[in-house]
Formats: structure tokens, sequence, C-alpha cells
């Protein structure tokens, strides 16, 4: 999986560009993951401050180092700001497999920007990287994620009580999955 990259590389899509975090995205990373909104259905509580927000944009590096997490910024072409960020976590190259996530600027709801971006990092990860199969999971409350996924091609597989404690309550989580050959955008076999 890019054995010999050193960044992710940037993803073009009309309106958007995926692509590699910096320290200068520190500022909008805080404006992203720094909001408890945004973070309400997050895997984690949101960051405290701009010193958090430096160590996430370091461990979204050297998490790419170890191949383990690519993690996108989902960036404007008309301002180039990072306006939330894409994800491919636990990546497994014996199963052929990662999870997806993502993120988005409260502010930025509400544009298409999930539904643009996804299916940019889905075909990567079909095509760049031979994945078979894509997981992600969503709180039942969380609509709009859910619709982001469904719109996707992402499946419902199944139902998880009380799957994550955070911020003080437990959560439920709704499985998807996608199949390489279930994705509607893949090439025609030959």
């Amino acid at each position: 999986m890019l054995p010999d990259a050193d960044r992710l590389p940037t993803l073009e899509t009309p309106r958007l560009h995926l692509r590699w975090l910096t320290p200068d995205d520190v500022p909008d990373l805080f404006a992203v993951f720094g909001d408890p909104e945004v973070c309400r259905y997050w895997s984690r509580p949101a960051l405290p401050d701009l010193a958090a927000a430096h160590a996430l944009q370091a461990e979204i590096a050297a998490s790419f180092a170890d191949r383990s997490l690519f993690q996108w910024g989902i960036a404007r072409r008309d301002t180039g700001a990072v306006v939330g960020t894409c994800t491919l976590a636990s990546l497994s190259a014996a199963h052929a497999r990662a999870e997806v996530g993502f993120a988005l600027a409260r502010a930025c709801g509400g544009r298409g920007d999930v539904a643009e971006a996804l299916p940019a990092m889905v075909r990567f990860a079909f095509g760049t990287l031979g994945l078979h199969r894509l997981e992600a999971d969503a709180d039942p409350r969380n609509a709009a994620s859910i619709r982001a996924l469904e719109r996707a091609g992402f499946v419902r597989e199944g139902y998880q009580r009380e799957r994550y404690h955070l911020q003080g309550e437990w959560q439920d989580g709704v499985l998807f999955g996608l199949l390489r050959r279930e994705w509607r955008d893949a090439p025609p076999a030959r």
C-alpha cells in the first residue's frame, strides 16, 4: 500500500481537493475537531485547544508513515481551506479491507462536500489500494452520515447496541459495508 510514498496523493473532485494535512492546517483541523457538535458522534471527544490539534496532525502523519491510517484533508478548491477530513483506518493488507470515516466543519454542512469527497476516497481504496471491502459505522441518530454512506453505495449490515461510551453516554452503531464488486463506479469488467 503506497510503499514508497512519503505522503498521501491528492485526490481531485470538481469542487474539492482531498490532500495531505500539514502543520499549516492545524487551525482548520481545530475548527472541525474542536467543535463538540461535530464530535458528537465521533470516536473521541472534541479537541480542547490548538495544541491538541497540532498533536492530531502529527498523529495523522505518523499513522500514515506506518500505513495504519490514511486521512486526507477535504479542502475547498476556491479557498484552499480544509473543511473536514476523509479517512481510511484499520487498514488490513491481509484481509484487503479498511474502515471509512469522515468529518465536516459544522458551518460547511449541507453543501454536498462529503457526498463529493467520499466517492473519490472509495475509488482510491478499491482502485489504487486494491481493497476488497470497506466498512463504516454511524450512530443511528446521525442521519447525515448515514445518508452519505448509503449514497456512496454502502449497505447496512448490522446494528450494535451500546458500542461506544462517548460524551458520558452509551451510543449504538449502525454497521455498513461496501464490496468492490458492488461499487457502482467500478470500471466495467473485461
